[in-house]
């Protein structure tokens, strides 16, 4: 098996990565909150949850993947304030809450597979685990982790020495800075496991439990699905950056004391933002948010977006443009347009040289360490470049690396017009014209496509080229 290095957040290291059980990584990646669309930020932790997903496979393990989906019980504030998202989005659409739901699991899973985002093996609902979230707070209940006040069911995070220790929180500082008209919670740390339903209304997403009818907390579903489907220790937790300091290390201090204080998780990874040019407006109050059926709609292929994430490192803000997603769908074209010309060369049987087993052994070793995608995307470009090995080692070469990028480009192919060789080398030349600025050579370059019988045109993400 390839050896694999992660950065730990848990750590803040680099560090070898050894499964708990040889052979096997269990991967839990906490989902969406299905109350609204899901936006290109959003997506940017699911891309790189599937990118570890299949390293890791690649690598050489069985891997089982778990993924939560939030339908109940995550408050407007991350902590316990406000409304339930769900109750929310049920005022805003004028639908049930499990008709909210329903409408936006499935455009999750729409949004996903546009930019080829494997369907995790195991996809869990919260409303579908609340007998495993109650049996859960039980045996924090047992162990005396637990307190019930007027609004719900709290975790006493003073009996848990160890929280906070991921995020680096200041706890006596957090509990100085405490409000003594706090809502009854005896720590400003202490978060709920279960909500009581409001005594003058009527929910849509609502149980009975032993402390009383209402609802989980956003916090315990993570804990009680991972622990059902992969154990009460599990090798890797992903998510993004702003669950560290809330909901993953609340996930710690939940999970640890129920199993008995046994570690929660090995190795925790966690994606950065993706921020917005300053030219792109949107309204997250009207639900104008900026998702991949709307890049779709304005002319892009969703997988430029994919394209533009693997260009960065999963731990280094990014930031979204239009000119940076133009820039991604060009190099995708292009690079598709190489592997059409490689096509007719494809031969299962060839052997690698030195100088190709090389190049394999470069990209393995770049998305082995730490998932480096954007190295990988060079090790891909080196591919095509290479004029010391043959068209054939290129297209087992760069069908191998899709596996870990996740284009699909044989499929891309498939679909694609048959356009010859010729016709698609005079694109390329006219592409690195217009990048060069040499419109008289760009210009005679249309006009010999246009001779041979073909329609150019300059879309958002490069020149299209058609049978006339």
């Amino acid at each position: 098996m390839q050896a694999l290095y992660f950065y730990n957040t848990l750590t803040r290291q680099k560090e070898l990565f050894r499964p708990i059980e040889a052979g096997k990584i269990g991967i839990y990646s906490c989902g969406p909150t299905v109350y609204a669309y899901a936006h290109i930020g959003n997506m940017r932790a699911y891309v790189f949850a599937d990118i570890l997903r299949r390293v890791c496979e690649v690598a050489g393990y069985d891997v089982k993947h778990v993924m939560n989906i939030t339908d109940v019980g995550h408050l407007v504030s991350d902590a316990d304030d406000g409304e339930d998202k769900m109750e929310v989005g049920k005022k805003r659409e004028g639908l049930d809450a499990w008709g909210v739901a329903e409408k936006y699991t499935e455009a999750f899973f729409s949004h996903s597979s546009k930019i080829h985002v494997k369907r995790p093996h195991i996809v869990c609902k919260a409303t579908d685990h609340t007998v495993e979230q109650i049996d859960m707070i039980k045996k924090l209940e047992e162990g005396g982790y637990i307190y019930v006040i007027e609004d719900g069911v709290y975790f006493d995070t003073s009996k848990f020495d160890d929280y906070g220790s991921m995020a680096k929180l200041d706890i006596e500082g957090l509990q100085s800075g405490a409000r003594v008209d706090d809502i009854g919670k005896k720590n400003k740390t202490d978060f709920a496991l279960w909500k009581f339903s409001p005594k003058d209304e009527l929910r849509d997403m609502e149980w009975d439990s032993p402390w009383g009818r209402g609802f989980p907390g956003w916090h315990i579903e993570c804990s009680a699905m991972a622990s059902k489907y992969l154990g009460d220790q599990i090798d890797i937790h992903t998510g993004g950056i702003d669950h560290i300091q809330v909901h993953h290390t609340n996930e710690i201090a939940q999970s640890e004391c129920a199993s008995g204080e046994k570690p929660f998780v090995n190795t925790w990874l966690h994606c950065e933002f993706l921020s917005l040019d300053k030219d792109i407006k949107m309204s997250k109050s009207k639900g104008d948010v900026l998702t991949i059926d709307a890049l779709e709609e304005k002319g892009y292929n969703p997988l430029a977006y994919r394209y533009l994430l693997l260009t960065s490192h999963y731990r280094n803000p990014l930031k979204f443009s239009y000119d940076s997603l133009e820039a991604a769908e060009r190099a995708l074209n292009k690079v598709t347009q190489h592997i059409l010309d490689l096509r007719e060369h494809a031969d299962s049987n060839v052997v690698l040289s030195d100088k190709a087993v090389e190049h394999q052994k470069q990209f393995m070793e770049a998305v082995c360490s730490d998932l480096n995608t954007a190295r990988g995307l060079a090790e891909l470009h080196a591919v095509i470049s290479d004029t010391e090995i043959s068209d054939a080692e290129k297209y087992a070469l760069i069908e191998e690396f899709d596996i870990v990028l996740g284009f699909d480009f044989a499929d891309m192919e498939k679909n694609k017009e048959e356009i010859p060789a010729e016709i698609l080398s005079l694109v390329l030349a006219r592409d690195k014209a217009r990048d060069d600025k040499n419109w008289s050579e760009s210009d005679r370059l249309r006009d010999a496509i246009s001779d041979k019988g073909y329609v150019l045109k300059d879309t958002a993400g490069g020149a299209v080229v058609t049978k006339a």
